[in-house]
């Protein structure tokens, strides 16, 4: 095997390197056939007749005699000294140099050279700091993207953020024009409602009905984003609840000319849940099948049991789901249609605020379509409770209200003058207030048995007002009901705090009230 290698002298003159020595005259006292190639020279055309100084650039040869002389002298060596050899041809040829001083046979030095072409070096370092170049700018390129989307992230829930708070404003504000316009609709219908046209009444009242609907949506839509809703759960038997939401929607389907056919089971299906919420869910889903139903048609109710979970199926022959809308029809605000396109309208909050309850309560709501034209259907799921017994309804007492003492302070003139109005029909002695100053001169003068007071008074809030009334002499016996157009969870547990003994939210429920005034 040592045979094939070739001789020493052929290692030295054949090397991948170019290799010299010099004196101490920097004259080249021998190189090998490598640098003689490199260097486009004749192989008699170095040694002895050329300094290898004389072969680098005005700038190499002073960067030799001030850095690399001084280093082979302290520490005999020197390496990866990168220079530009100018070639006998006339070429330059980007090397670089490591150097060695070893002592000669004579004694004298010779430094020892080790010449290495650069060009792909260079060219390599080229590419590599070029890549971190574009490394780099991508790397600020991302650094840049993140924060803008961290920016457009805070502003995305700074908006979300103020569009809870308008939707909640939004409610309370248009709860005070319902407020009276609800009183002055109940006190015609106890006032006149034998002789008055029934139709026109009828009209009125689903109208503001509906309207108050959507305030209502609207507030809970809102508590729901801003996690805020609580509910109230007990054991429920799910029969009587959608046959009650039925009834509810029976008017509404009648306009419609809708068949509704009800499928419900004797036997109890019980779940844990709000009553009024979840009523609130099964009317949305009636709501809007009756909606994009086309007048005529026909919706299926169907209440059963399965899996250990209460399954309420909502069927309709309307104008029926696409199927790339199917996962966007829970959606705050979503809209089959355009709006110019819809005979029925909406808010489009409806099935994104059933689908917040149902969550709420640990069920689940889906939707099912073949298409467009062919009808929908909506799945309730909700968990059976095992072993829970329904609490027995109680009968509601009598509505009928003894005269009392009644004390109406809101500083909107018309709400106040309807609810007196209503409470007068009611057999009540009614005064008035505007401010909680006037309030507080007419309580002192009339002593009410029940005060109903505004909570956004012009001079100092309901709450305040609350505790001062209380302070009168009569004040601990005097009920004091709020009623306000908040009407939040947070806000109940304010009135509370301030002394009151009911929270009503506007429009009130003359029904309610008359509860509250036996």
């Amino acid at each position: 095997m040592n045979a094939a290698l070739p001789a020493v002298d052929a290692f030295y003159e054949q090397a991948a390197c170019g290799l010299l020595a010099t004196d101490a005259a920097g004259m080249i006292v021998r190189a090998n056939a490598t640098l003689h190639a490199w260097l486009g020279a004749q192989a008699d055309a170095l040694t002895g007749k050329l300094r290898f100084c004389d072969l680098l650039s005005v700038g190499a040869r002073l960067f030799h005699h001030t850095r690399c002389v001084p280093l082979l002298q302290l520490e005999g060596a020197v390496n990866e000294v990168q220079v530009d050899l100018h070639t006998l041809d006339g070429r330059q040829l980007p090397v670089l140099l490591n150097i060695v001083r070893h002592p000669g046979a004579d004694g004298a030095w010779l430094d020892h050279w080790a010449v290495f072409r650069s060009t792909g070096r260079h060219a390599y370092e080229l590419a590599l700091l070029g890549a971190r170049k574009v490394a780099e700018e991508a790397l600020e390129a991302q650094r840049a993207a993140d924060l803008q989307l961290q920016a457009l992230n805070l502003q995305l829930t700074a908006a979300d953020h103020r569009k809870d708070e308008f939707l909640a404003t939004l409610s309370h504000e248009l709860r005070n024009p319902l407020a009276p316009m609800r009183s002055a609709v109940d006190v015609f219908k106890l006032k006149y409602g034998s002789s008055a046209d029934e139709r026109l009444l009828q009209a009125f009242d689903r109208q503001l009905r509906h309207l108050t609907q959507l305030v209502d949506d609207l507030m809970d839509v809102s508590r729901i984003t801003q996690n805020r809703m609580r509910l109230r759960r007990t054991p429920i038997d799910l029969a009587p609840l959608v046959r009650g939401a039925a009834q509810d929607m029976a008017p509404a389907m009648a306009a419609a000319r809708h068949t509704l056919r009800l499928s419900v089971p004797d036997a109890a299906l019980v779940v844990d849940g709000d009553a009024t919420r979840l009523a609130q869910v099964v009317i949305n889903l009636l709501a809007n099948a009756a909606k994009y139903t086309p007048d005529g048609g026909q919706i299926d109710v169907e209440l059963s049991c399965a899996d250990g979970h209460a399954e309420l199926r909502v069927r309709d022959n309307g104008i029926g789901i696409p199927p790339d809308a199917l996962g966007a029809v829970f959606n705050m605000f979503a809209q089959l249609e355009p709006a110019l396109d819809r005979a029925r309208g909406g808010l489009g909050i409806g099935l994104a605020l059933a689908r917040g309850i149902v969550d709420l309560h640990g069920g689940a709501i889906l939707v099912d379509s073949a298409g467009p034209g062919l009808g929908s259907e909506f799945t309730l799921r909700l968990p059976l409770v095992a072993g829970c017994a329904v609490p027995e309804a109680t009968a509601a007492p009598s509505a009928l209200v003894s005269p009392r003492r009644v004390l109406v302070v809101d500083d909107n003139f018309d709400t106040a003058e309807t609810m007196a109005l209503a409470l007068e029909l009611f057999g009540c002695e009614t005064r008035m207030a505007h401010t909680a100053a006037a309030a507080l001169e007419v309580a002192a003068e009339f002593s009410p048995d029940v005060a109903l007071l505004d909570i956004g008074l012009p001079d100092y809030n309901g709450y305040e007002l609350a505790r001062r009334l209380r302070a009168l002499p009569r004040g601990l016996d005097t009920t004091l009901i709020a009623a306000t157009g908040w009407g939040q969870d947070k806000d109940r547990t304010l009135a509370l705090d301030a002394g009151f003994d009911h929270h009503l939210t506007k429009p009130i429920d003359f029904e309610q009230l008359r509860l509250l005034l036996r």
